[in-house]
């Protein structure tokens, strides 16, 4: 079983900055893609970025773009997803998934993997 724990959420005022981790427990990431996902209220949840298991491939959405940055780190078994440049549109709870082998990179439906939430409120 894989165990993903989120950190790093909390409240910002827009422009400042946040640092999203995903710890996975119990066994290693190495093998696995990782994923960030957000849900604001309201609406479905949406892919925000994902990352190859070699850190090779990475992919962000283009309302995150260029502001967004996923990553992660072999030694501690994390994904980071670095937040710049935050909007209060960004406000959502954001959740981490992991695949082994997702069919698609940006859906849903191709991680069995997820963690709990934390969640992201940016101010106006």
């Amino acid at each position: 079983q894989v165990q993903l724990v989120e950190s790093g959420g909390g409240l910002v005022q827009a422009g400042g900055s946040l640092r999203l981790s995903c710890v996975v427990v119990g066994r290693t990431f190495n093998n696995y893609y990782g994923a960030w996902f957000r849900q604001a209220p309201g609406k479905e949840r949406e892919f925000v970025a994902a990352i190859n298991w070699s850190g090779s491939v990475t992919d962000t959405s283009d309302s995150v773009k260029g502001r967004f940055t996923i990553s992660r780190d072999y030694a501690k078994n994390t994904v980071y997803l670095q937040m710049n440049s935050l909007k209060p549109e960004d406000t959502a709870v954001y959740t981490c998934a992991a695949d082994r082998v997702p069919e698609v990179l940006t859906t849903v439906q191709s991680y069995h993997h997820w963690g709990q939430g934390t969640q992201v409120t940016v101010s106006s």
